[in-house]
């Protein structure tokens, strides 16, 4: 690549564009719809388990809550396949990338939120109601660094105006 193809980016059509974001939008919802859908697929067999019964009503409403996170976080990021099923062919390719985009911004929050407070109930429970409130902090502003720090820092640093 020469210098002057690394300054002025791709030589791209808005379709060829959408089409090249969309390949790689797919290929990183893949990667989040299998995490939140297995993470899902545990949090429902909780309710089935014995030990369940036994929960505070405290942690009950934490296990509820993480539960409909879940569920949202799955709808969200299987929502552009969904939306790419349904507009195909109809020459909306970059508005759709756009909002398949957006969904599955939602659905990385969400499965932020999701992994957080299954990661409190866990954490409620394995010591006892314990106050483990710093090690929850502590692996959120983790994902926060991997999830978002990281990727604005190098979009800002590596971004040629």
């Amino acid at each position: 690549m020469t210098d002057q193809e690394r300054r002025h980016g791709r030589d791209e059509s808005e379709e060829e564009r959408a089409d090249r974001m969309w390949g790689e939008l797919i290929q990183e919802v893949r990667v989040a719809q299998t995490g939140v859908q297995i993470l899902f697929g545990f949090l429902l067999t909780v309710v089935f388990q014995q030990k369940y019964a036994d929960l505070s009503d405290v942690d009950q409403t934490i296990y509820i809550v993480t539960v409909v996170l879940g569920a949202a976080a799955t709808g969200a990021l299987i929502g552009p396949v969904s939306l790419h099923r349904l507009v195909a062919g109809r020459k909306v390719k970059p508005q759709a990338v756009r909002l398949a985009s957006g969904l599955t911004q939602i659905g990385l929050f969400l499965l932020l939120a999701t992994m957080t407070a299954a990661l409190v109930l866990i954490l409620r429970v394995a010591t006892g109601g314990g106050r483990m409130t710093w090690v929850v902090a502590a692996v959120v502003v983790w994902y926060l660094v991997c999830w978002y720090g990281l990727p604005l820092w190098s979009r800002r640093r590596h971004t040629t105006r």
